[in-house]
This record gives structure tokens, C-alpha cells and sequence, in this order.
């Protein structure tokens, strides 16, 4: 029997390329019957599928295009049109603008282009996008990323998750957050930069936001290379006072 709970399943959470157990950017969003890939990070298409099939996805979520987020839309793109999958039409995919031109460029090997539009039905993502799918409500807000970038809500039956995608700490994404019940947050910097424009949370940033935001739980993750995961936790938590978790691969959390 399929639960018509909102479910968070972390692929991984790893930054900026995959460790031996933890690929990057990844997760399967699901209540009832509806499942959305979010982020498509390396490695995940393959954790993916302990999950669910590429044509059993209602839809794939991208936050930006940077490879440790979307690198796996390359494979998918294969897996969907020659390989064992059965697509009854294109995979909708919600993605910032560029993102059907980009791929077809990395994908196209003649003068013929990739036909991208045949695995992918692309919608471009813009601040106060909005979109049903399935029994799921996602809303995408422009976040400060240094490019394109996007975070996200998703609303079922009363319950609401929010990713950050990559950002520094930013207005749009603590309204975004505002009162949701989990707040699934990055944390990559070890240091806010003294100099260079900010396009991270520290740990710090990460409590403050899900504080600002009135967060009923925080999930830390895309934890950056010079942090464990459990001096994240840790840091964050002088900042925020409730509930906090580590987005460990394989992990499967309930919303609400």
C-alpha cells in the first residue's frame, strides 16, 4: 500500500563530486503515488532506481546546472530513449533557463541535434514558478547562487518541505522556508568568503535561516569537503533549536 505521506528519500548529498558511499545532489520526493527526482547530482540516477524506474517518475526538479546537481540528466537522457525504458511520453522536467540547450549541446555528437524534447518535457523554472504535479504542489524561488539557481516547496496534504538548492543566505529563500515543516538546507562553506561574493550557507547560515524561516525541523546537507557532517550538525544547532538531522545517503525521512 502506497503512503500518502510526504516523504524525503536522500540519493546523496555529497559536494562537488561523489564520494565512495555518497553521490552528489540528489532526492526522491514522493506522497501517494507521485515521485519527483530533485537534482539529479552524479550518481544518483543509479541510487534512483533502489526507488523507482525513469518512466515511474511523475517529474524531474532541477535547481541549477552545475554538474554536482544535473550530471545525471545526461545518463537519464540515454536511459530514456535507448535503453529498457518504456516512456509513455517525455519526463517532465522543471529546470532553469537553458537547460534543454545545454544538454542537447553536451548530448548532440552530429550535425543533427539530440533530440532532448523526446526524454524531456522541459518547463524553464522563474521566480514564483508554480506547478501540480500529481498530489504534490511545487513552488520555485530565484535564490543567490552566482547563476541561475532556484529553491523549492513542496505542499501535500498539509505538509511542506523546503530545499535550498545551493545559495548564500538569501530573503527569497527564508520566506520561501517560512513555516515549513522541514527545511532541507546546504551547508558547503566551512568559512563565509572575506572577499568573494557568497554563494553558500556555513553552518551558522544554515541555523539562522531555518530560525528566520520558523522551521519545524532542519535536515543539513551538500556539507562541503573541509566540514564533517557532524561539525555541521553542530554548528547549526548554535543557531537553531529545534530538530536537526544530517541528509546521510539512503536516509529516508517523513515530512511532518
Amino acid at each position: 500500500m502506497t503512503s500518502n505521506l510526504l516523504g524525503l528519500t536522500v540519493l546523496g548529498s555529497a559536494t562537488p563530486y561523489p564520494s565512495v558511499n555518497n553521490p552528489c545532489s540528489g532526492y526522491l520526493v514522493s506522497s501517494g503515488d507521485t515521485r519527483v527526482w530533485v537534482d539529479a547530482g552524479t550518481g544518483t540516477l543509479a541510487q534512483l532506481q533502489r526507488y523507482v524506474r525513469l518512466d515511474e517518475l511523475d517529474a524531474i526538479w532541477i535547481s541549477h546546472l552545475h554538474a554536482d546537481h544535473s550530471a545525471d540528466l545526461l545518463t537519464a537522457y540515454y536511459g530514456a530513449l535507448y535503453a529498457d525504458v518504456q516512456l509513455a511520453a517525455p519526463i517532465p522536467l522543471y529546470g532553469p533557463p537553458g537547460v534543454a540547450d545545454r544538454l542537447a549541446h553536451f548530448l548532440t555528437n552530429t550535425s543533427t541535434r539530440s533530440p532532448v524534447e523526446s526524454a524531456f518535457a522541459v518547463d524553464e523554472l522563474h521566480d514564483g514558478h508554480q506547478v501540480s504535479v500529481g498530489t504534490l504542489t511545487l513552488t520555485s524561488r530565484a535564490v543567490a547562487h552566482g547563476i541561475p539557481a532556484f529553491a523549492l516547496r513542496v505542499e501535500a496534504a498539509g505538509r511542506s518541505l523546503v530545499y535550498s538548492g545551493d545559495t548564500a543566505p538569501c530573503p527569497s529563500l527564508t520566506r520561501l522556508a517560512e513555516g515549513c515543516d522541514v527545511l532541507l538546507c546546504e551547508a558547503e562553506n566551512a568559512q563565509a568568503p572575506s572577499e568573494e561574493e557568497q554563494v553558500h550557507h556555513t553552518p551558522e547560515d544554515t541555523g539562522d535561516t531555518a530560525a528566520g524561516a520558523g522551521a519545524g525541523r532542519l535536515i543539513v546537507t551538500h556539507v562541503g569537503r573541509f566540514l564533517t557532517p557532524q561539525q555541521a550538525v553542530a554548528r547549526s544547532s548554535t543557531r537553531f533549536e529545534g530538530p536537526i538531522d544530517y541528509a546521510a545517503p539512503g536516509t529516508t525521512f517523513s515530512v511532518g
